[in-house]
């Protein structure tokens, strides 16, 4: 017996040690006008060694800043986003050569897009300057069509320097295929469209409207495996919205916040569910510059867990490893990847002391 449970714990601690040590492939999306950065990079890490590897790297594609990669692997689309030309770019995705390879570019017709996602029929681009949606078809070899439809939002809110007009900051497909979900942080508003994949003008169609807390700023939010919770972060003051969906229709379920002090300038910026959705964690930047953990309860609502400092400035953008050992936390202005251990049982992130020097990194996406 005593052998049996030996053995037993030496399997464990090894399945352990290979969680630890894992490999991983990871694409980074980065601002090209800060003049540190070359466009869209790959790399290979390895959390044994420490050695993180650039195996290619993408340029001349100003301000790539958001990617989106297919399901099969084999495309990958990225924004522009540049004031002398907004644009969508398509890229043929080799995952063993780990090289990217342009097929085209489409202009959004619209200003700023900060966002994208892909459908098997679609590409979607969240258009922040000029407050719209853009809606590109998906050629066989990956190539983007011209802008099929434009979706201009309209309005404002409560903050006179934010909100003045809209500003789109993300298009987030649904788990069952169904709506697009856009956030938009000049109107305070949370829009369903109904997505029509077949339809040839009619692509997307309003279908539910959420106005969230005003002056609040709804930025990126992640949807759970099923579809039937939304979580969000807002952008402006900080705010982290629990969100029910049933049958594409929005209900506000909880309210809760990533501020903790008066004198702390808040700026909700990305938001991750861990693997098991036990876990959710935010980052905030502006003086904060940290990420919130909240363990999530059977019925969805969050609960405080842990903060802690991201150890750079600007964590736009951070992202869970496929197997949720570890978060890399990107930093748009100290150009550094920060990893940090996750607890898988706990939440609770520990800091490794290993780091990824880029420029101006702004997306992280492993595949």
């Amino acid at each position: 017996m005593k052998k049996q449970v030996v053995f037993l714990l030496l399997v464990i601690m090894s399945f352990s040690l290979i969680a630890q040590n894992k490999n991983y492939k990871l694409l980074i999306g980065t601002y090209t006008d800060t003049g540190k950065s070359q466009g869209i990079y790959s790399y290979d890490v390895d959390m044994k060694t420490g050695a993180f590897t650039q195996k290619s790297v993408t340029s001349k594609v100003p301000n790539p800043s958001f990617l989106a990669i297919t399901p099969d692997k084999k495309f990958v689309y990225s924004v522009s986003e540049s004031p002398s030309g907004s644009a969508a770019f398509a890229f043929k995705f080799d995952p063993v050569a780990e090289k990217l390879t342009k097929i085209n570019s489409s202009s959004t017709t619209s200003d700023g897009p900060c966002f994208i996602s892909a459908t098997k029929n679609h590409v979607f681009t969240a258009n922040y300057g000029g407050g719209s949606i853009s809606v590109f078809g998906r050629n066989a070899d990956g190539s983007l069509t011209d802008v099929l439809q434009l979706i201009q939002h309209t309005g404002k809110s409560v903050n006179t320097e934010r909100q003045n007009e809209p500003h789109v900051h993300q298009v987030l497909v649904s788990p069952n295929q169904k709506y697009v979900i856009v956030n938009d942080l000049g109107t305070d508003k949370v829009t369903v469209y109904k997505y029509n994949p077949d339809s040839k003008t009619e692509i997307l169609t309003p279908f539910d409207t959420l106005s969230v807390k005003p002056g609040s700023g709804p930025r990126h939010a992640i949807f759970n495996k099923d579809g039937s919770k939304l979580y969000l972060v807002h952008e402006i003051d900080g705010t982290v919205s629990v969100l029910g969906m049933k049958n594409g229709k929005l209900s506000l379920v909880q309210q809760t916040t990533v501020a903790y002090k008066a004198d702390i300038v808040n700026r909700g910026a990305e938001i991750f569910l861990s693997p098991d959705e036990r876990f959710v964690y935010v980052s905030n930047r502006g003086t904060a510059n940290d990420v919130t953990c909240f363990a999530v309860a059977k019925n969805g609502k969050l609960t405080f867990v842990q903060r802690v400092s991201t150890k750079g400035d600007g964590p736009r953008n951070f992202a869970l490893t496929p197997d949720g050992q570890y978060i890399f936390v990107g930093h748009q202005f100290t150009d550094n990847i920060v990893i940090f251990k996750r607890d898988t049982q706990t939440g609770k992130l520990t800091y490794t002391d290993k780091q990824i020097k880029i420029g101006a990194p702004v997306c992280l996406l492993f595949y």
